[in-house]
């Protein structure tokens, strides 16, 4: 698809604020209301916008424990295979393939302690696990939504 300036700025003003009317956007794209809607719609058909969600403030939930951690798989365990597994844990909130020694990288969030444990207990219990490596985040630095420059 091709996309130009003013679809960039849409998409920028999209992931600052979801939640802006397609007349806010116009206003600061010097385009109508409609035509902001038609430029979305053609956006999320292209699948550039994949949907519009809600973002939470974990501690606010009462999750304030995270964890990176690396697993160490068997030789033949594919990605799929770690995207099935890591799946089945609520605690996951992504999950990566990485380059280097460790075959994956999981982000975890947990309540606390005794909870990460819990569920990095449950984690070495996959099959394909061989072993992992676990880093406590003390605090977040710096956290964005997918950014696009305005």
């Amino acid at each position: 698809m091709q996309m130009d300036a003013v679809d960039h700025r849409i998409i920028a003003l999209l992931v600052a604020d979801a939640r802006a009317s397609y007349a806010e956007i116009g206003g600061k794209v010097s385009l109508s209301a409609p035509a902001v809607k038609r430029r979305v719609d053609r956006l999320r058909t292209a699948g550039v916008i994949k949907g519009f969600t809600t973002v939470i403030e974990p501690a606010a939930v009462g999750w304030t424990t995270e964890a990176f951690v690396e697993l160490y798989c068997t030789g033949r365990t594919t990605p799929a295979q770690i995207t099935v597994a890591t799946r089945r844990h609520p605690e996951v909130v992504g999950a990566y393939t990485v380059s280097g020694q460790a075959d994956a990288l999981v982000h975890l969030r947990a309540a606390d302690i005794g909870h990460l444990e819990q569920a990095l207990e449950r984690l070495r219990a996959e099959p394909f696990v061989t072993s992992t490596r676990s880093m406590i985040v003390l605090s977040r630095l710096v956290e964005t939504p997918t950014a696009m420059p305005l």
